[in-house]
């Protein structure tokens, strides 16, 4: 059966102890508090947000395992799959397939990032990670401004292939976005499209079937308003949820580099009381002084702390 992430699919961050390790207590706590929210389709783990390629393979596999038991069954955990070569990311996609993972989202090989692909490449990743593995793969769009983003006959290929059921659609360029979803919508009615533009959402809010981003994972109820208020069409609604959050927005995402979200996710969960401190691994760097109290402060001019 098609999984349904119709709704707010966060992407949470792998807390750590104070001392670098994978903190399993701590991830529970997480998880549950995610899973028992009310209009969460699933959770996006060992992503960008939840540092998973900084972790071991069996770290990766204990965490997903520890997000299942987090959830007990009630919510899908998806798992990043990351790796380079198709090969190694097909073997990634069985393992966390056997750890408990319902779905994987793909990333394209890095080397793409700098060098482009050869035309076909990316529908040979998919079509290989999904036929070794059975794990059910959701598209993953790339920035506009890396060679990795695909063009739209490559996201229409590869939205056709056997196991794909969705796309994580983060192209931040709104040229491309109002151009390309129409035709995508049209052409492929069965796939899910989910928004990624963290700091974009008010744009993108009105075409899409749910959000998978990592400010979820800090601020679900208002994201989960601000879905149901695209889909209503409703743009005051929508405008005044967008405003309230925009001290988080610029806090955690209007940061010198997009790397620094991740260690802002973290502290926003220090200041909602989640988590207990903002540990981060290498090459993830501290933030500046008296970012955490800039975080905070936003968090509860928006009310959620």
């Amino acid at each position: 059966m098609t999984l349904n992430l119709r709704g707010l699919t966060p992407a949470p961050v792998t807390p750590f102890t104070r001392d670098g390790e994978v903190d399993y207590a701590a991830i529970h706590r997480l998880g549950a508090w995610l899973g028992g929210i009310d209009g969460i389709t699933g959770l996006v783990v060992l992503g960008h947000a939840g540092e998973g390629t900084f972790l071991t393979s069996d770290e990766q596999c204990k965490v997903i395992e520890a997000f299942v038991e987090a959830v007990k069954g009630e919510i899908p955990i998806i798992a990043g799959i990351t790796r380079e070569g198709d090969y190694v990311a097909a073997e990634e996609a069985k393992r966390a397939m056997a750890a408990g993972a319902s779905a994987g989202l793909v990333y394209p090989s890095h080397g793409w990032l700098r060098f482009g692909y050869q035309e076909g490449a990316p529908q040979e990743r998919y079509r290989r990670i999904h036929a070794e593995s059975g794990l059910p793969l959701i598209l993953f769009q790339y920035p506009d401004n890396t060679k990795a983003t695909y063009n739209l006959q490559t996201q229409l290929d590869i939205a056709a292939q056997p196991g794909v059921f969705a796309m994580k659609n983060g192209v931040r360029n709104m040229k491309r976005w109002d151009t390309e979803i129409p035709v995508i919508r049209e052409q492929r009615p069965d796939l899910q499209i989910l928004t990624c533009h963290d700091e974009y959402l008010l744009h993108t809010m009105f075409d899409v079937d749910g959000a998978l981003v990592g400010y979820g994972g800090i601020a679900p109820e208002p994201l989960i308003e601000l879905i149901q208020a695209g889909k209503a069409k409703d743009y005051a609604k929508a405008r005044e949820l967008h405003d309230r959050l925009l001290p988080v927005t610029k806090s955690v995402y209007h940061r010198g580099s997009h790397m620094e979200g991740t260690v802002a996710l973290k502290w926003a969960l220090v200041a909602r009381g989640v988590l207990e401190h903002a540990t981060v691994r290498a090459p993830l760097r501290p933030l500046v002084e008296g970012a955490d109290r800039e975080i905070a402060n936003a968090m509860q001019q928006a009310g959620l702390a």
